[in-house]
């Protein structure tokens, strides 16, 4: 087996003005801030979700409620995802009736993760729209999922992978490429 090679995709500075224009799509989506509640799929889409929630803060001047959810149980292909899951916490700031929530998540690729977040997010309320907003759409979808805001997207083959490292849990901001050796 030889080493995994890595490509940078998007380097620091990169990710940062990537969040900045998502950030700023949202608030377009969402026609501003009224409604708008931000939950990000644990672990790092929670860490995208709150610096999009930071820079719409600071454009806005106000506090967007925000929440975390962890899908892990809700997953149809558990079995595929390894020994006992880690489970982060769902956190879903009050009732989501009437609300535009925004999903955010890292990597979109079979789409699972996603349908997982809308099958648990039913316990919640029910919004009036839920909008999906990915830093890397990787393709490869095996669900009828589309991302309303996307960061970059980028064609992967099967021998590859999308890492995303985020300062708050990995020390760095960087989306490399991963390409595993067959």
């Amino acid at each position: 087996m030889g080493r995994p090679e890595r490509t940078i995709l998007l380097d620091a500075r990169a990710l940062s003005r990537a969040l900045q224009r998502m950030a700023v799509e949202v608030l377009e989506l969402t026609h501003g801030t009224d409604d708008l509640v931000l939950i990000g799929i644990q672990r790092r889409g929670v860490e995208l979700a709150e610096r999009i929630a930071k820079l719409i803060e600071k454009d806005e001047g106000v506090v967007l409620p925000r929440g975390a959810l962890d899908i892990t149980l809700y997953r149809d292909d558990l079995e595929t995802v390894g020994p006992k899951p880690v489970i982060g916490e769902t956190r879903i700031p009050g009732d989501l009736g009437g609300k535009h929530v925004v999903i955010v998540d890292d990597v979109l690729y079979t789409g699972r993760t996603v349908r997982a977040a809308l099958d648990e997010l039913a316990d919640f309320g029910r919004p009036k729209r839920i909008s999906l907003c990915v830093l890397v759409d990787r393709g490869g979808r095996e669900l009828p999922i589309q991302p309303d805001v996307v960061g970059k997207q980028v064609k992967v083959n099967s021998n590859e992978r999308v890492d995303v490292l985020v300062e708050e849990l990995d020390g760095k901001d960087e989306v490399d490429l991963v390409s595993v050796p067959r």
